[in-house]
């Protein structure tokens, strides 16, 4: 997948200047895919000169104008043929896994600390997702298409925030059974 397709679902969902699609992935959508501000400016404009956007120029007061960006009818082509094209499974790639398998050969109890550290985020996300879940979708059998596919994409992480809890803190629990602690 590129940025590009990540914009073009986030400007389907809500047309939005730079900043905003920036805040939102920081939200949001970079739960599943990472961008920096300069990285969004830059496909934005990308995606502008290819046609796939439009952009509205917003006037604020004692500010520069705002560039609010929208997916063109080019750009609801160019997502609808992304959308149907086959997605090969994605491959489990993680250098904490290559880190706890080398243990052995370095230093355990830093490992271990890097796996504390790895099972306290993955913790902290969990709950978050879990806050958003009861939060947004509290009775998700009234759900648009949209809010549904929302709402399922979040029970995904949810699940998978889950299997990373359980896995860390079975390795953490193993170890130290191992190690006597």
């Amino acid at each position: 997948m590129a940025l590009e397709h990540a914009l073009l679902v986030a400007l389907r969902e809500q047309p939005a200047s730079g900043l905003d699609l920036a805040k939102r992935f920081s939200r949001s959508i970079g739960f599943f895919w990472h961008a920096t501000h300069q990285q969004i400016y830059r496909v934005l404009a990308r995606m502008d000169a290819d046609g796939w956007v439009s952009v509205t120029e917003v006037a604020q007061a004692g500010r520069p104008d705002k560039k609010v960006y929208a997916v063109s009818p080019a750009g609801e082509r160019v997502l609808a043929d992304w959308l149907a094209t086959p997605t090969p499974m994605e491959p489990l790639r993680s250098e904490l896994s290559v880190k706890m398998r080398g243990a052995s050969y370095g230093d355990r109890a830093a490992v271990l600390d890097v796996v504390r550290a790895n099972l306290a985020e993955h913790r902290a996300r969990l709950a978050h997702y879990e806050q958003l879940e009861r939060r947004d979708h509290p009775h998700p059998e009234t759900h648009t298409d949209h809010e549904l596919d929302q709402y399922l994409v979040l029970r995904g992480g949810i699940r998978m925030e889950r299997f990373w809890v359980e896995w860390l803190t079975e390795y953490l629990e193993v170890r130290s059974a191992k190690d006597g602690r």
